[in-house]
Protein backbone atom coordinates (compact mmCIF):
# COMPACT_ATOMS: atom_id res chain seq x y z
CA UNK A 1 0.00 0.00 0.00
CA UNK A 2 1.47 3.17 -0.92
CA UNK A 3 1.65 5.80 1.82
CA UNK A 4 -1.07 8.45 1.79
CA UNK A 5 -0.62 12.59 1.63
CA UNK A 6 -0.09 14.32 4.80
CA UNK A 7 -3.33 16.53 6.12
CA UNK A 8 -3.06 19.96 3.64
CA UNK A 9 -4.62 22.01 6.48
CA UNK A 10 -2.61 20.60 9.42
CA UNK A 11 -0.22 18.46 7.96
CA UNK A 12 -1.20 15.24 9.88
CA UNK A 13 0.60 12.05 9.21
CA UNK A 14 -2.67 10.39 10.23
CA UNK A 15 -4.71 10.65 7.16
CA UNK A 16 -6.87 7.66 5.66
CA UNK A 17 -8.82 7.13 2.89
CA UNK A 18 -12.65 6.76 3.61
CA UNK A 19 -14.50 5.69 0.12
CA UNK A 20 -13.60 8.52 -2.18
CA UNK A 21 -12.33 10.87 0.14
CA UNK A 22 -9.14 11.46 2.18
CA UNK A 23 -9.72 12.42 5.74
CA UNK A 24 -7.69 13.85 8.54
CA UNK A 25 -9.14 12.76 12.33
CA UNK A 26 -7.08 15.69 13.69
CA UNK A 27 -8.64 18.58 11.91
CA UNK A 28 -11.98 16.70 10.30
CA UNK A 29 -10.54 18.40 7.04
CA UNK A 30 -11.61 16.24 3.90
CA UNK A 31 -10.40 16.31 0.52
CA UNK A 32 -10.15 14.06 -2.81
CA UNK A 33 -6.73 12.48 -4.10
CA UNK A 34 -7.36 14.86 -7.25
CA UNK A 35 -7.56 18.13 -5.38
CA UNK A 36 -4.17 17.13 -3.66
CA UNK A 37 -2.23 16.29 -7.48
CA UNK A 38 -4.03 19.20 -8.66
CA UNK A 39 -2.66 21.17 -5.97
CA UNK A 40 1.27 20.10 -6.48
CA UNK A 41 1.25 20.53 -10.20
CA UNK A 42 0.15 24.37 -10.10
CA UNK A 43 2.72 25.38 -7.56
CA UNK A 44 6.11 26.61 -9.70
CA UNK A 45 8.50 27.02 -6.86
CA UNK A 46 11.02 29.52 -7.49
CA UNK A 47 14.15 29.37 -5.50
CA UNK A 48 17.36 31.77 -5.17
CA UNK A 49 21.02 30.28 -5.42
CA UNK A 50 20.78 29.70 -1.77
CA UNK A 51 17.56 27.63 -1.89
CA UNK A 52 15.65 30.38 -0.36
CA UNK A 53 11.71 30.34 -1.43
CA UNK A 54 11.16 33.82 -3.73
CA UNK A 55 8.01 35.40 -3.73
CA UNK A 56 6.41 38.82 -5.71
CA UNK A 57 7.63 41.66 -3.75
CA UNK A 58 10.71 40.37 -2.92
CA UNK A 59 14.09 42.09 -2.85
CA UNK A 60 17.37 40.36 -3.97
CA UNK A 61 20.97 40.72 -5.06
CA UNK A 62 22.43 39.84 -7.86
CA UNK A 63 25.30 37.68 -6.97
CA UNK A 64 27.48 37.55 -10.41
CA UNK A 65 28.31 40.38 -13.12
CA UNK A 66 25.62 40.05 -15.75
CA UNK A 67 26.47 41.80 -19.10
CA UNK A 68 23.33 42.71 -21.03
CA UNK A 69 23.17 41.32 -24.49
CA UNK A 70 23.31 43.97 -26.75
CA UNK A 71 24.89 47.00 -25.03
CA UNK A 72 27.49 47.67 -23.05
CA UNK A 73 26.08 47.67 -19.80
CA UNK A 74 26.68 45.58 -16.93
CA UNK A 75 24.57 44.68 -13.47
CA UNK A 76 27.31 44.52 -11.42
CA UNK A 77 27.41 42.06 -8.26
CA UNK A 78 25.98 43.07 -5.20
CA UNK A 79 23.30 44.99 -7.31
CA UNK A 80 19.96 45.22 -4.99
CA UNK A 81 16.68 44.45 -7.03
CA UNK A 82 13.37 45.71 -5.08
CA UNK A 83 9.93 44.38 -5.34
CA UNK A 84 10.28 41.77 -8.56
CA UNK A 85 7.75 39.94 -9.69
CA UNK A 86 8.34 36.16 -10.62
CA UNK A 87 7.03 34.76 -14.33
CA UNK A 88 7.21 32.04 -15.94
CA UNK A 89 9.75 30.63 -18.86
CA UNK A 90 13.89 30.69 -18.94
CA UNK A 91 13.79 33.70 -16.99
CA UNK A 92 12.19 33.63 -13.10
CA UNK A 93 12.00 37.45 -12.38
CA UNK A 94 10.80 40.73 -13.92
CA UNK A 95 12.14 43.77 -12.03
CA UNK A 96 13.42 47.02 -13.08
CA UNK A 97 16.93 48.37 -12.33
CA UNK A 98 18.10 51.56 -11.25
CA UNK A 99 19.96 53.26 -14.46
CA UNK A 100 19.54 50.16 -16.36
CA UNK A 101 15.71 49.82 -16.87
CA UNK A 102 13.36 46.66 -17.04
CA UNK A 103 15.40 43.45 -17.13
CA UNK A 104 14.45 39.86 -16.65
CA UNK A 105 16.78 37.84 -14.71
CA UNK A 106 17.42 33.94 -14.05
CA UNK A 107 16.88 33.33 -9.76
CA UNK A 108 20.41 31.23 -10.25
CA UNK A 109 22.18 34.68 -10.04
CA UNK A 110 20.56 36.21 -7.47
CA UNK A 111 20.16 35.79 -3.84
CA UNK A 112 17.08 36.71 -1.21
CA UNK A 113 18.05 39.46 1.52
Amino acid sequence: MSALPHCPKCDSEYTYFDGTMLVCPECAHEWSQNEETEVAEDEAVIKDSNGNVLQDGDTVTVIKDLKIKGSSLVVKVGTKVKNIRLVDGDHDIDCKIDGIGAMQLKSEFVKKV
